[in-house]
């Protein structure tokens, strides 16, 4: 149809036929959404300068055998920041929370700053803090675009926001490659400190361009009060959708890391066969693994961001979206039982991480949509760290217990098989409780 005969199409803005083959970006919702792109950009590229001074502070410490440990002493902590944030919540508005809690975790990096400076020793410390970084800040700017938007709105904005945490990773791991060869792991705390700053500035300014009179996205006032006074595990725990959430978050969770397990395991496997004398050799063969598969995974899920999350979501929904993932995984793991090998792990791994990465991160925000305010910000807090987690401790046990019991790799691919078919139960489940919020609230279905 020409453009002429179709006036909604002729009506367009530039910026609206530019943004078109990522998402459909409707009149008044485009500085909104741009800016918030721009955030998770920034948030995600932050992350990866404070994940390479991670690795680095870590290693040189000799406290490598910590890193098995990080996700229970996680965990833990978690319990007990959780609650906290949602009392703090409960006593301010939407935007003094993202910016409070994030000038909270920038106080952290000048902590650790001035702690290096004075010659003390911190990588234990520093890779626990890291790790509860990732998850609560992640989570809580994902929080505020679920305020930010409509359902309907979401379902459309949501795969760009994706690309610009997608867009993020890459650069903030490319950036941070080049700080730490010329300027070293400090230089990464400071970069990562001012573009966190810039994202405290930003959140204010998304706020008021989402609620400029004439946005597509404006919010009621209510949304700028403080929240209710009700647990995020309380809330989990009394709602059926989202102790689902919660449940899926675990499960998929556990799957992915047992995966990423049994590559490693495998590639291990590999390189003593081949150089079963010759230890540098060994690393040069997993080495060249591990980067061909980071560099794959980071392509194709880049690419699924950029062309194919925002079409599936339009052609089959948020819900129906859910079954992608694990479908992929279970059809993976069924093949790793008949003809097991590096190659088809590799694949598996690639299908896995890249599609978790993009289409799989942007569904599993868009389903916190239909919920509430308080459910957005308190009980996606703890889905999003202490359950993550809880699967990190999970697959930690499970890993402990088939190495007791001599496990190979097919094994543990039947193991994981069997999680999948749990995981597409709950994806079944998730989807019956969308379409009866959808039918109770009198919208279409996500």
């Amino acid at each position: 149809m020409a453009a002429a005969d179709n006036p909604e199409r002729a009506d367009k803005t530039w910026v609206e036929r530019l943004l078109a083959p990522i998402a459909e970006v409707h009149r008044g919702e485009v500085t909104s959404v741009l800016l918030m792109t721009l955030v998770m950009f920034l948030i995600l590229a932050a992350y990866y300068m404070l994940k390479t001074a991670r690795e680095v502070f870590i290693l040189s410490e000799g406290g490598a055998e910590v890193k098995s440990y990080s996700s229970a002493g996680q965990a833990v902590l978690l319990l007990f920041l959780v609650p906290a944030y949602g009392a703090f919540a409960s006593r301010v508005n939407r935007v003094q929370l993202v910016q409070w809690v994030t000038l909270f975790f920038i106080s952290h990096i000048v902590l650790f700053m001035l702690a290096l400076s004075a010659g003390m020793k911190i990588g234990i410390a520093y890779f626990l803090w890291v790790g509860i970084f990732n998850l609560m800040v992640i989570a809580q700017f994902w929080a505020f675009a679920n305020d930010l938007y409509s359902p309907e709105q979401g379902k459309r904005l949501f795969p760009l926001i994706g690309v610009g945490a997608s867009l993020g990773a890459w650069i903030g791991s490319l950036r941070a490659g080049q700080l730490m060869a010329s300027m070293g792991p400090r230089r990464l705390l400071v970069g990562a400190a001012v573009t966190l700053v810039a994202c405290v500035f930003l959140a204010r300014v998304v706020n008021k361009a989402a609620r400029k009179p004439g946005s597509a996205s404006a919010t009621a006032p209510k949304s700028e009060e403080p929240l209710g006074k009700g647990s995020g595990f309380g809330m989990i725990f009394s709602d059926r959708y989202l102790l689902l959430i919660a449940l899926l978050a675990v499960l998929l969770n556990v799957v992915n890391t047992t995966g990423e397990y049994l590559f490693g395991k495998y590639v291990v496997q590999y390189a003593m066969e081949l150089h079963p004398a010759d230890a540098v050799a060994r690393e040069q063969v997993i080495g060249a693994a591990y980067s061909r598969l980071f560099s794959t995974v980071n392509l194709v899920g880049f690419l699924l961001q950029m062309f194919v999350v925002s079409r599936v979501f339009k052609f089959l929904g948020v819900g129906k979206s859910l079954y992608i993932h694990p479908i992929v995984a279970f059809t993976g793991y069924l093949m790793m039982l008949r003809a097991p090998s590096i190659t088809a792990m590799g694949w598996l791994k690639v299908a896995d991480n890249s599609l978790d990465y993009s289409l799989g991160n942007t569904t599993k925000q868009a389903l916190w949509l239909p919920t509430s305010r308080e459910a957005k910000y308190k009980a996606k807090q703890a889905v999003d760290s202490f359950f993550v987690r809880t699967g990190d401790v999970i697959q930690a046990g499970l890993v402990f217990v088939g190495e007791r019991l001599s496990f190979a790799v097919p094994a543990f691919a039947a193991v994981n098989l069997m999680l999948t078919g749990v995981w597409l139960g709950v994806v079944a489940l998730l989807n019956s409780q969308l379409r009866a919020k959808a039918q109770a609230a009198g919208t279409q279905e996500l």
